[in-house]
């Protein structure tokens, strides 16, 4: 089969706990089916998955791309005053380009859960310039510290902050993530991202975000996410995600 031009970025197996519904035995055969030459794991704070998905990435022939979606805290790692998990931290897809990239991402990984964590193993700004070497960033969904500010109407606060991640990741390794999944914010969220672009020369990606396999698993990941945050499926207010784009 010809290769595809398009490789997952941004992609949660089963190793993202109670969130991720990707099997990797499952995910390498259709990536091989699709010719993908290379994938991406960005599990949640952590990399628990890591080795078997270089293990599986190895036996399939596809290149393993090293990353994480880390929780960022706002301001100190070390501040757990935040009166909620939404407050506590923003999200940041980081990928290793190199060796020392995946040494930075394991010492960022570690920090988070035994010097950052509240609620979330959270990084923070002085740790990412500090460990900065060999990784891309993205700007990850819409739980993004950028996407957020535009969701809330702040452009000048989201352009500070791209500002601010463009200088901790020179040299053109912070992008501005743009994903397509039916979320009305999302559509709002990209136009300002290519305005951002524009206006500080920084590079667009195009991801998906993906938390399971095939369309028809969305109802699965649904139940996995009652499961992970103590409801039923009959509660109005249970954590779901709005498309099955996922």
């Amino acid at each position: 089969m010809k290769q595809v031009r398009f490789i997952h970025l941004h992609l949660h197996t089963q190793f993202s706990l109670l969130d991720g519904a990707i099997r990797l035995d499952e995910l390498f055969q259709k990536a091989r089916e699709y010719g993908m030459p290379a994938l991406a794991v960005t599990d949640h704070g952590s990399m628990f998955g890591t080795i078997e998905f270089y293990q599986h990435a190895l036996r399939n022939g596809i290149k393993p791309i090293i990353g994480c979606e880390v929780y960022v805290a706002p301001g100190s790692r070390h501040d757990k005053t935040h009166k909620g998990i939404s407050e506590a931290s923003s999200h940041l897809i980081l990928l290793a380009q190199d060796f020392t990239g995946y040494q930075n991402l394991m010492k960022l990984v570690t920090a988070g859960y035994l010097e950052g964590f509240y609620y979330r193993p959270r990084v923070d700004k002085e740790l990412l310039r500090k460990h900065h070497e060999g990784l891309i960033a993205l700007s990850a969904c819409l739980q993004g510290e950028v996407p957020h500010c535009l969701i809330g109407d702040q452009p000048e606060k989201a352009m500070e902050a791209a500002e601010e991640l463009k200088s901790i990741f020179p040299d053109r390794r912070f992008f501005l993530e743009l994903q397509e999944n039916h979320i009305p914010e999302q559509k709002k969220v990209n136009a300002g991202l290519r305005k951002i672009a524009r206006a500080l020369s920084l590079p667009l990606v195009a991801t998906n975000d993906c938390h399971y396999l095939r369309r028809e698993d969305a109802f699965a990941h649904e139940v996995l996410l009652c499961i992970q945050t103590g409801k039923t499926l009959r509660n109005p207010e249970r954590m779901k995600f709005s498309t099955d784009e996922f």
